[in-house]
């Protein structure tokens, strides 16, 4: 490919978005905002300051969040992130990763108990912090969903130096449904190719070129060996990984008593959410097959390049703004949800 024609692309890439069609990914390119904040989902129900004027006037809901998520290390801040994307997941951005239980049916096992989530999704202590202390000055206003929301924002804001900064829309209720057996069907597995990522977040209403921005999380956390030594390790067939850092996750991952140790998803900077991440991708020198995966389409793997050469800012805008867009994602309202009085069970119906 000539440099001019990956130039285009490149531009394209940055100023539009991808959609799917006939399987094909074409870039569609999109008019640019003149402010760097993202514009709300499409939802009347959600508004950037929807608490300015639910509480009293000394209670700061949003600044509450970011003081509990501030008081934590990266890698809980790290959890914090991943904790929205599994919510927003399974059943919409509604908190219902959060429920210890939701009716008097025991044998009915909740979310967080769920393979993709049990026993790595961290951060419910820190919900329950923050919605204890807000409770307290504001009781039965603000929804355990939107705390999840505030809270993945402020660990990304804290995570990235301050590179990402944005506003997140409020105005989410809170499920009362919560079930492991759906979290498989429709969290994204480390295991999963281009084509297949692809629908699981378009599922979502997300399209590819959210999947490829949202994927930069990878650059924070850390991950269980079991997802990625089977297939991404020899004696695998896999070829498109580098052989120095195989040999290096096969000693890291090395375990005589069985236990599933845990690596860095990011090697260079563990604990910065970063642009590094796309880089590691080009050089073969990331932990999934869906991380691999984002250079097997022509237009992802474009993407990718440009996420990885240009200033972080680049990239910063765009993860910003699909992070709005994704804790849109099937909100809950008064008619299907509720603002629980603790995050970790529905409120009572008697």
């Amino acid at each position: 490919m000539t440099t001019s024609k990956l130039a285009v692309l490149t531009l394209f890439a940055l100023l539009g978005s991808v959609s799917c069609q006939s399987g094909g990914y074409y870039f569609y390119p999109t008019p640019q905002q003149p402010s760097p904040t993202p514009s709300p989902p499409s939802s009347p129900q959600l508004m950037v300051g929807y608490y300015k004027d639910k509480c009293a006037a000394y209670v700061d809901v949003e600044a509450i969040v970011k003081k509990h998520v501030k008081a934590t290390d990266a890698g809980m801040q790290a959890g914090l992130v991943r904790l929205l994307f599994h919510d927003c997941f399974v059943r919409g951005c509604d908190g219902s990763v959060l429920l210890d239980t939701f009716s008097n049916d025991t044998s009915l096992t909740p979310e967080k108990f769920g393979v993709p989530n049990f026993p790595s999704l961290r951060g419910f202590e820190v919900i329950d912090a923050a919605k204890a202390e807000i409770e307290a000055a504001c009781p039965g206003t603000v929804s355990c969903a939107d705390i999840v929301a505030f809270a993945g924002r402020d660990a990304s804001y804290f995570l990235s130096g301050g590179g990402i900064n944005f506003a997140m829309p409020a105005g989410r209720y809170d499920g009362n449904v919560s079930l492991a057996n759906e979290t498989l069907p429709n969290l994204p597995s480390p295991f999963t190719g281009f084509d297949q990522l692809v629908k699981v977040f378009a599922d979502k209403g997300l399209d590819a070129f959210d999947m490829i921005t949202l994927s930069g999380a990878h650059s924070i956390g850390r991950s269980h060996c079991s997802s990625f030594t089977r297939d991404r390790l020899p004696p695998s067939n896999t070829t498109d990984i580098d052989p120095a850092f195989a040999a290096t996750l096969q000693a890291s991952c090395a375990s005589p008593n069985g236990t599933d140790n845990t690596v860095m998803q990011d090697f260079k900077t563990p604990d910065v959410l970063d642009n590094q991440y796309y880089k590691n991708v080009l050089a073969h020198k990331v932990l999934f097959t869906s991380d691999a995966a984002l250079t097997t389409n022509f237009t992802s793997n474009n993407l990718v390049r440009a996420y990885a050469d240009f200033v972080p800012y680049l990239w910063q805008q765009k993860f910003a703004k699909a992070m709005v867009k994704m804790a849109g994602v099937e909100i809950k309202t008064a008619a299907n949800g509720e603002i629980r009085k603790t995050c970790r069970k529905v409120n009572s119906r008697s």
